[in-house]
């Protein structure tokens, strides 16, 4: 029999869409599709996936057609995610659909927006971006008559609120009070490990955005392919381009040595993952769950090249003055908007503005805080635009 991936028999411990747990309203079953591969076209049609073609990664949306977006960033997990998911013998349409979904809470601007809206609710319950995905897919996306947000499986649902690892200990934080209260309802096992699928969800995150901001830095110019030769991982799969292929040029030298790190990356995923497996002789999807650690992993080796890695990212690239100059703008149009919008909320959209009625302090700011976190770069900049400049007309 082949040895290609495409044939690999699907693991004891995979998930299986014809035992799922189900949605937590019930509904008759696709004729076409499997409740996973159903979750994640619901995803892909919700407004909030749609938004992130315009909602930053590193690099504010605007600023450059070759720079990854939220929605260029989540296509990427997707694809390894689905790739991985599939040699190891999962079910890659749960896997892609917790990878699709897992940044549809993320505000404009990055981790920028992020931490301004935190800075803004803390007195209002606080914000985390996590917690707003699933909000988003359980409350605000509104597209169906029976039910508000998009009704998703308790697989993928457990998947988005904890691919990576238990949240019990998160609970007590405001933040997650929106958690607290959904569990309290429909139980979602906060105190395990998700499905190996969701691990794999993860994993992907990881291997995308650190060879992506690899290559958006280069691109950008805020380090060069001189400069990585001495970091881990990165810098011995250069100088091996660089040696069989001296006849490229920087751009098709740094694509090439992206890709072998891709492909580093996943294969370490794979085989420390099967060797966890074997070890610990998982042989259901509960048995991942009842597991102390996680499954799916890098080696320790791995880890420490990439931990590693993000620091020189850390340094050279998200705290670059460019990026910080950005940072500080982003910060300021949106502490200005929400310092507005909670002062006068009748200049929110009359969809808004009902909302924030009938609502205390923490209610009204709650809704604002949707409002902001919804936008995307571009919308921000000319919604502040229009809310602090005055137009004269002639």
């Amino acid at each position: 029999m082949s040895s290609s991936p495409f044939f690999v028999q699907r693991a004891p411990y995979a998930e299986d869409p014809a035992r799922s747990l189900g949605r937590r309203f019930p509904e008759d079953e696709s004729r076409t599709r499997t409740p996973f591969a159903r979750d994640r076209d619901r995803i892909i049609h919700t407004s909030a996936f749609r938004r992130l073609k315009e909602k930053t990664q590193v690099f504010v949306a605007h600023e450059g057609d070759n720079f990854r977006t939220r929605l260029t960033h989540s296509l990427e997990v997707a694809q390894v995610a689905r790739s991985l998911a599939t040699a190891l013998g999962l079910d890659s349409d749960l896997a892609e659909t917790i990878a699709l979904g897992h940044d549809i809470g993320h505000p404009p601007f990055g981790h920028a927006g992020e931490d301004e809206l935190q800075s803004c609710m803390k007195a209002y319950g606080g914000f985390d971006h996590n917690v707003q995905t699933f909000r988003v897919v359980t409350e605000l996306e509104r597209r169906y008559p029976d039910f508000s947000g998009l009704n998703l499986t308790w697989e993928t649902l457990e998947g988005i609120i904890k691919h990576n690892g238990p949240v019990t200990e998160k609970l007590g934080k405001p933040s997650w009070k929106a958690i607290s209260k959904y569990d309290s309802e429909y139980k979602l096992g906060l105190n395990t490990w998700a499905s190996a699928e969701a691990q794999v969800a993860a994993l992907a995150d990881d291997i995308a955005y650190n060879n992506h901001d690899i290559d958006d830095g280069v691109e950008a110019g805020l380090f060069t392919l001189d400069e990585l030769m001495d970091v881990p991982l990165i810098g011995p799969i250069l100088v091996a381009v660089r040696s069989e292929r001296p006849d490229l040029d920087p751009r098709l030298t740094r694509l090439e040595a992206v890709r072998r790190m891709i492909g580093a990356m996943v294969d370490d995923v794979m085989g420390e993952t099967l060797q966890r497996a074997a070890a610990t002789g998982v042989q259901s999807a509960q048995d991942v769950r009842a597991l102390d650690h996680a499954l799916v992993a890098f080696s320790p080796d791995m880890a420490e090249d990439l931990a590693r890695l993000r620091q020189f990212l850390h340094t050279r690239m998200y705290r670059h003055w460019r990026v910080n100059r950005t940072r500080s703008q982003a910060r300021r149009i949106l502490a200005e908007m929400f310092n507005l919008f909670l002062a006068e909320p009748d200049v929110l959209p009359s969809e808004w503005f009902a909302r924030s009625q009938n609502r205390d302090e923490a209610g009204r700011a709650r809704v604002v805080c949707d409002y902001i976190a919804g936008m995307t770069d571009r919308f921000a900049i000319e919604e502040h635009r229009k809310l602090f400049q005055l137009d004269v007309w002639n």
